[in-house]
């Protein structure tokens, strides 16, 4: 600490050339423990850290794909109202993101990803407590400003010269979903072989998270977007138009929470898991947007095409409809 290393540079001119070595020592000591008020020395550096862990105050710590923004803000909610004296904390980002700053130290209790391929990061690293489980499916929707300014009406609009696209970046769980349905969409009857090609030849910017994707189209800076259907909650009424991406052409993008090892409330980890799981929190889940999740089956690897469950055409609209 800089004042008390100050204090004791002024002690040792006062001391001089008189005092020796030893005697130097002591007293410099001495005087350090004055100046800071007699403070107990600290604990080793692993049970420092494990004093000022959040979830050591009454937090539980949860690391979650930026996707989740809505729908964890509300289950956490309710979760607190069930369990008295906790806290849900809640931190966002992207998948990709959040399992790196978790292998380089980040402290949290749980982790919810997009994908497994970020879980499998984590996992990799020994940091996972067990098994992950499905607690939530996504589909995948075009989406364009309200004023449509690059006259998307249709899938193979996105390939059209001039139309500004905005995608999350290829390490994004959403980005790589979203390049995996051009890649079957130009297998698709009545779109050319190198449709994929074509599209990304439009892409101005590509994004950390989901949520910025859908950011830049409401803000007019793109012309269409390929996010999740659950972040169109994310939007007022009005601001987004929505195209449907047929589902033999569509990702269902499967997403795992697992418990991460050192965590001091693993219990209540496991709880918050099973609410998700449980008949409450998978109607959560659904209001905003996302499909039914299983009940403690291990994250699969990549995401499964076919038709979707009902749930998710709840509200949806098809064609360019608005959101």
């Amino acid at each position: 600490m800089s004042r008390p290393l100050a204090s004791g540079a002024a002690l040792g001119a006062a001391f001089g050339m008189a005092v020796g070595a030893a005697a130097f020592a002591s007293a410099l000591t001495g005087a350090l423990a004055a100046v800071d008020g007699a403070r107990p020395a600290p604990a080793a550096p692993g049970r420092a850290a494990r004093a000022l862990t959040p979830s050591q105050d009454g937090v539980l710590t949860v690391f979650a794909a930026a996707s989740l923004t809505e729908a964890f803000g509300e289950a956490g909610t309710a979760f607190e109202r069930r369990h008295s004296g906790i806290r849900v904390r809640l931190s966002f980002g992207g998948s990709q993101q959040l399992a790196a700053q978790l292998r380089l130290g980040a402290e949290a209790d749980l982790f919810a990803s997009a994908d497994d391929r970020a879980m499998a990061v984590v996992r990799r690293a020994g940091l996972l407590a067990d098994a992950p489980a499905v607690f939530a499916r996504n589909r995948l929707v075009v989406i364009t400003p309200a004023s449509n300014p690059g006259r998307v009406e249709r899938l193979a609009d996105l390939a059209r010269p001039g139309v500004k696209l905005v995608l999350a970046a290829d390490a994004v769980p959403a980005g790589r979903y979203a390049r995996e349905v051009l890649d079957r969409l130009s297998r698709a009857p009545g779109f050319d072989p190198d449709f994929r090609r074509r599209v990304l030849r439009n892409l101005v910017s590509e994004e950390e998270n989901v949520r910025a994707v859908v950011g830049k189209v409401r803000l007019g800076e793109a012309d269409a977007g390929i996010v999740y259907r659950s972040d169109l909650s994310a939007a007022p009424p009005g601001e987004i138009r929505v195209l449907e991406i047929p589902d033999r052409y569509n990702v269902v993008a499967a997403y795992p929470i697992a418990r991460l090892r050192g965590s001091p409330r693993g219990a209540l980890a496991a709880a918050f898991v099973r609410f998700l799981l449980s008949g409450e929190g998978q109607a959560v889940l659904e209001r905003h947007g996302f499909l039914p999740g299983d009940a403690g089956a291990p994250a699969q690897r990549g995401a499964t095409s076919g038709a979707a469950p009902r749930a998710a055409q709840r509200g949806a609209t098809s064609g360019a409809a608005s959101r």
